[in-house]
């Protein structure tokens, strides 16, 4: 894959790296040459730019490539909807505490779409007295304060990386959302794709995705 280097206030040089290398499974695995997914886009940006430096946003580089494409696909899509991705795992992989996955550069968590109240797609709010958004608890309407979910920006994102995925050869195996919400997805013009070719969880997680929901994504690696 291709990676931009700035020098002495130059042209970006273009640096060819070596392509990731999973190995084992998301939660009994690691990762060769992660990659750091880019802080934002025109619309997107990084769940926090602290844990950011401290390491806990690299993927697979199939995954940055799936992820980013995904993002492109929405700006024309959907140029007013925003989206924010979160936690992902190190750049080696490994353990993530406090997640029981995300060790070998396929996992990734995404904040929920939302919208204000008068309808505006904006961020859900991550900060360190919130746990960087994960404390947050919709209800049963999926409603925060003064949020509620944008189920059309949720089910296209989701689409969106489905695609992406095939578009590459690879999957998505799972997506990890709470499964009192999901009728809001099939509600929406997205919803007969999502039922066709998304495998959607079907017990509530030991932590409930209600704030983000967890992908996981197929792609070939080694023991």
């Amino acid at each position: 894959m291709k990676r931009f280097r700035v020098i002495f206030g130059l042209l970006p040089c273009v640096v060819f790296g070596a392509e990731s290398v999973c190995h084992g499974t998301t939660s009994d695995g690691r990762l060769e040459n992660g990659v750091e997914l880019p802080r934002s886009g025109p619309n997107f940006v990084t769940y926090s730019n602290v844990a950011r430096i401290a390491g806990r946003t690299y993927v697979h580089s199939e995954v940055s490539e799936i992820i980013v494409a995904a993002y492109a696909e929405l700006e024309k899509e959907l140029p007013n909807k925003v989206y924010k991705y979160a936690e992902t795992g190190f750049e080696e992989g490994g353990e993530f505490k406090p997640h029981k996955t995300h060790r070998n550069g396929l996992s990734v968590d995404f904040m929920t779409p939302v919208k204000s109240r008068q309808g505006a797609s904006v961020h859900l709010p991550t900060y360190p007295w919130n746990k960087f958004g994960y404390s947050i608890e919709f209800d049963e309407r999926g409603r925060f304060e003064d949020l509620m979910i944008d189920y059309d920006a949720l089910a296209a994102h989701i689409v969106a990386l489905d695609r992406a995925a095939k578009s590459r050869d690879h999957k998505i195996w799972r997506v990890i959302f709470d499964p009192e919400l999901q009728a809001g997805l099939f509600n929406t013009r997205y919803g007969d794709y999502i039922q066709s070719n998304i495998a959607l969880s079907k017990k509530r997680s030991w932590v409930r995705h209600d704030e983000h929901y967890h992908v996981d994504f197929v792609v070939p690696c080694e023991k």
